[in-house]
């Protein structure tokens, strides 16, 4: 039977990449401004959901990914690699 998770077990490839881009992003930005960005930019998420994409434990859909490759300023294929 087939499962939607990555090799690592994972609801999703760009977790980790959020969450690294997220730490480096200058000036800083936490999850819960982060979650405001993607609210500017019409995805309606929390803090919560943040938390959940950069662990891993939530699906991304592409549309959110395609919000949270503007606001980190790159693109969708690098935030699956």
């Amino acid at each position: 039977m087939f499962k939607n998770k990555s090799n690592s077990g994972k609801n999703n490839l760009c977790g980790e990449k959020i969450y690294s881009l997220r730490k480096q992003h200058i000036p800083k930005m936490s999850q819960r401004i982060l979650a405001e960005q993607l609210q500017i930019n019409g995805i309606d998420v929390d803090k919560n959901a943040v938390q959940r994409i950069e662990s891993g434990e939530r699906f991304v859909t592409d549309i959110e990914l395609k919000v949270l490759a503007k606001i980190f300023n790159t693109t969708c294929d690098e935030l699956l690699n």
